[in-house]
């Protein structure tokens, strides 16, 4: 069996005014074919597995979300995270639910707020990855062939090992490494020794189990009494009480980082992480221009801008690389050099219990 595991809890933050605590990212529509982000990660795997075979992990705020995103899924497939714990309960909960049914069921794990340009390649990957998890107790990772020295990605650095010498895409992980400097960002990218960390795992769920149980003790503990209450009517209960007692670990340090046969998968097949506004120059097409503009707008003298708007009209005259977001309570207007201080403006929010914008 193979089955599609989903991660869509998170807040999105980077793309607010139009990311909310209540609509974030994921439900967002961010192309130009009107569909959301969760819509566009669900429809790319059809092709691989069954929709039973895919599984949701949000929170209970997102859980009717999901249901009007994805009205085919079964319900029992959207699993509720009672709190936010970052990666590695989010997966370890998961792995416990579909070796409910299957422990030796291979899972894909894939974030719900990326675009893949070429499906094709994109299914062929994973294809890839998974004869890797059939052969042994491997993980596996996709990594993106990088085109420029980013710095907002964590990489991984790859070496050609002996398990898989005849293959031409599969290779030995020898390290992840953080987010790096603009320097080191160059190196890694001049080497060719290294993929950008796309967050997107491979593995059988009797595998990450067992890592968690070497690498995550406590994580592992709590999943595993989690799991023992499954189709009991304690679930709710015993859910509620061990997931807000686990640690706040991501999936990456907790053991990626630490565990052996690890292999890496590279993937050309245009992935977009869509982190920031600026990544709408990147998904859409731009106009004579090289604006990218949604709603009501008349625009005279703008160039190299993206403007979000709805009916409200938004005039501009004689802007170049800006960012103009309007919403019915909020407009964001920043240079497109600081998009990524919108969390600041987020924080100040916070700070000043403005909650009704957040």
């Amino acid at each position: 069996m193979i089955s599609v595991v989903i991660m869509a809890g998170g807040k999105g933050e980077r793309f607010w005014p139009k990311s909310r605590i209540n609509l974030p990212k994921q439900f967002l529509s961010l192309t130009d074919d009107g569909k959301s982000m969760i819509q566009h990660t669900v429809e790319r795997v059809k092709s691989l597995v069954n929709i039973e075979n895919i599984y949701v992990v949000t929170n209970e705020m997102y859980k009717n979300l999901v249901l009007k995103h994805v009205p085919d899924i079964p319900e029992e497939n959207i699993i509720i995270e009672p709190a936010a714990k970052n990666t590695a309960p989010c997966i370890g909960l998961a792995a416990i639910h579909i070796a409910k049914k299957d422990i030796n069921s291979k899972m894909i794990i894939l974030p719900s707020d990326h675009l893949i340009k070429f499906n094709e390649i994109f299914i062929d990957t994973l294809k890839t990855a998974l004869d890797v998890v059939e052969k042994g107790d491997n993980l596996a990772t996709i990594g993106i062939t990088p085109n420029y020295p980013e710095t907002g990605y964590g990489y991984i650095n790859f070496t050609k090992g002996e398990s898989f010498k005849d293959s031409t895409n599969i290779y030995e992980v020898s390290r992840f490494v953080e987010k790096p400097n603009l320097e080191k960002a160059k190196e890694y990218l001049t080497s060719g020794q290294y993929l950008w960390n796309s967050g997107m795992f491979v593995w059988k769920a009797s595998t990450i189990l067992k890592n968690f149980k070497e690498y995550l003790p406590e994580i592992y503990e709590g999943l595993q009494k989690i799991g023992k209450s499954i189709n009991t009517g304690k679930y709710e209960e015993v859910l509620k009480k061990e997931f807000l007692n686990l640690p706040s670990e991501s999936i990456d340090y907790g053991i990626m980082e630490k565990a052996k046969n690890i292999y890496v998968i590279p993937g050309n097949f245009g992935w977009d992480d869509v982190g920031s506004w600026l990544s709408l120059e990147r998904i859409n097409k731009t106009n004579q221009d090289g604006n990218v503009i949604t709603g009501n707008v008349i625009s005279i003298k703008t160039k190299n801008t993206i403007i979000q708007g709805s009916n409200k009209l938004i005039a501009t005259i004689g802007l170049e690389d800006i960012v103009v977001v309007d919403t019915d309570d909020v407009t964001l207007i920043c240079h497109k050099n600081n998009t990524q201080e919108v969390k600041e403006v987020i924080n100040n929010l916070k700070i000043c219990n403005r909650n009704e914008y957040l």
